[in-house]
């Protein structure tokens, strides 16, 4: 079965969508049910940047030289890693309980080579694929980025809506070792995982756009100005690697299967599991380093 899983994984890698799209190859629907429900636990291109972000400024900063890029190299490995073995573990755990079935064989037929009819390549994968994708996205992104506008710019007594929301959640997202900001900015984040560090930078030095800062080194130190440790950091990087999928990959779920059920359980799952992942890390770091 782990076979069958590879090439939505490797796809998975780039966009969870596409890895989504390529279960078409899995003849079984159980099989490619469960290949669907677990691929959003493969990072996507979304969230590296995240990942390598929070990677170099807390956890790599003390290297130097050739070694930092080997650490770095390690420790973005280990977390991919984290997220293939949550994969399997989840993939196996369906396969006993609500998707019970007989494995089924996998044969994977190479076509006979042609030669490649670029023109044809193009059209394509511009029509068929990229603007299908991208018009997916910007259904979901232009509602939520009036959202975010609206939060970030009105406000209620002397506190914006995304600082009361924040405010709010906090005490929740303080189980997992997280806040409420890190947590609005993944809700928030929906859309596309990219924008959820920009919320967080936005949220804490209460700007009313969404921004970046000029350096790691100085979104470090706001972050830890903000309370930040090695446990909120680890914490973040777990929630971002098994979080609910973006809008764009519900949608493409909800193509792919015809079903708002199975829609509805490829975005509960992982979210269950990033945030039982995250309560068993955050109370276990804390009983040691507390």
């Amino acid at each position: 079965m782990a076979f069958k899983y590879q090439p939505t994984m490797c796809m998975g890698f780039g966009c969870n969508a596409a890895g989504i799209v390529g279960c078409r190859i899995i003849d079984s629907p159980r099989e490619r049910l469960i290949a669907i429900v677990t691929n959003n636990f493969v990072p996507c291109n979304g969230r590296f940047p995240t990942l390598i972000a929070i990677l170099t400024m807390f956890f790599i900063g003390f290297a130097a030289g050739p070694f930092e890029s080997v650490l770095s190299a390690i420790l973005l490995t280990g977390v991919i890693l984290i997220g293939v073995i949550m994969t399997f573990v989840i993939s196996k755990l369906l396969s006993k309980t609500i998707l019970k079935g007989v494995a089924s064989s996998f044969t994977l037929e190479l076509p006979p080579y042609r030669k490649p009819q670029i023109g044809k390549v193009i059209v394509r994968s511009i029509f068929d694929r990229t603007l299908f994708v991208l018009g997916r996205a910007v259904a979901v992104a232009a509602p939520a980025g009036v959202v975010i506008w609206i939060m970030a710019n009105v406000s209620i007594g002397d506190l914006t809506l995304l600082a009361r929301c924040s405010g709010i959640l906090d005490p929740f997202a303080r189980l997992f070792g997280m806040d409420g900001v890190i947590l609005l900015a993944f809700i928030l984040g929906l859309p596309a995982n990219e924008i959820v560090v920009p919320i967080i930078i936005m949220a804490y030095m209460a700007s009313g756009s969404i921004m970046e800062m000029d350096s790691l080194n100085s979104l470090k130190q706001l972050l830890v100005d903000n309370g930040w440790t090695w446990i909120t950091a680890v914490s973040t990087m777990l929630f971002s690697l098994m979080h609910w999928p973006c809008s764009t990959t519900c949608l493409t779920i909800k193509k792919e299967t015809q079903s708002l059920k199975w829609t509805l359980i490829s975005f509960i799952v992982p979210t269950i599991v990033g945030f039982a992942v995250c309560f068993a890390f955050a109370n276990i770091a804390g009983i040691f380093y507390s």
